[in-house]
């Protein structure tokens, strides 16, 4: 039997088996302990019929960036809920960046808290908490 991945490590694995994100366009571009940043463009097929960003995508973005900060402990931590605010509409061609930080790990649950903003210039387009519960301690 072989030693458990640990943290950061850990979470690049479960990232790499993401077939969903992977289906999104959506990139990791930081991992560490407790933090995680990632990107995705949106298509045109993630529009809806009011010509922006259906809001599934986007949470799908916070929902992708919030897994790999809350699993970069090593241990197989599952969302439990969480809550988005949408703050301005994204558009095709924004490309939206997500930046998690786990804000309270206690016991087997914590809180961490994500906020998506378009690469270009900064703009604030959601924010997002999530509950997270480790259901297998690596």
């Amino acid at each position: 039997m072989s030693a458990p991945l640990e943290g950061v490590a850990f979470a690049r694995r479960m990232w790499a088996d993401d077939a969903a994100s992977r289906l999104l366009g959506i990139e990791a571009l930081a991992v560490e302990r407790d933090h995680a940043v990632v990107r995705m463009a949106v298509r045109d097929d993630m529009v809806n019929g009011h010509g922006i960003a259906h809001g599934g995508f986007v949470f799908a973005l916070a929902d992708s960036c919030f897994a790999l900060a809350c699993n970069s402990r090593g241990e197989v931590t599952v969302a439990s809920g969480a809550d988005i605010t949408f703050t301005a509409p994204s558009r095709l061609g924004d490309v939206l960046v997500a930046e998690a930080r786990v804000r309270a790990a206690y016991g087997r649950s914590g809180l961490t808290d994500v906020t998506v903003t378009r690469e270009t210039d900064g703009q604030v387009m959601a924010e997002f908490r999530g509950r997270s519960r480790v259901v297998h301690r690596g």
